[in-house]
């Protein structure tokens, strides 16, 4: 038997914007570790601040702990000036997390006909005018990058 159900076909669509790739100037809302046998990661949720057309969204995305991807988790937390003394004694406060800020630059890839968002870079929070300025290519991603670091 079939039944028309009003509203349906609604709830198939996602009903937030996608965020483009590129460059925004974000704050951590709340940040949460996830053990994995093989790759355990901080699970990110950044509240966008600017540009203002996607002011108020959010992105979320991971970043791996795993000794190959240490790099990318100190990059991070160094340019959204995380307390150098836990940074130091090598520990992270999930709770010191949240209200953090800085630059972010995302990408997006499919993956098993999975949409991930990618965090491709970081940087302070100060630099936002001089990066939202720069238009930001492929051809340019991996220099931005090493600039920004």
């Amino acid at each position: 038997m079939k039944r028309q159900v009003p509203g349906l076909a609604e709830t198939g669509r996602d009903s937030r914007p996608e965020i483009p790739d590129g460059v925004f100037l974000v704050r951590v809302d709340g940040a949460q570790f996830r053990w994995h046998a093989h790759k355990p990661f901080y699970v990110l949720r950044l509240f966008i601040l600017e540009p203002s057309t996607s002011a108020g969204q959010s992105i979320v995305g991971r970043l791996y702990c795993t000794q190959k991807a240490m790099w990318k988790l100190g990059w991070f937390l160094r340019d959204f000036l995380y307390d150098p003394e836990l940074l130091a004694h090598e520990q992270v406060d999930e709770k010191a997390l949240p209200g953090l800020r800085g630059v972010v630059k995302i990408s997006h890839s499919v993956i098993n006909g999975i949409s991930l968002i990618n965090l491709d870079g970081f940087a302070p929070a100060r630099q936002w005018e001089e990066l939202s300025a720069a238009p930001i290519s492929s051809a340019s991603r991996s220099s931005t990058a090493e600039a920004t670091r």
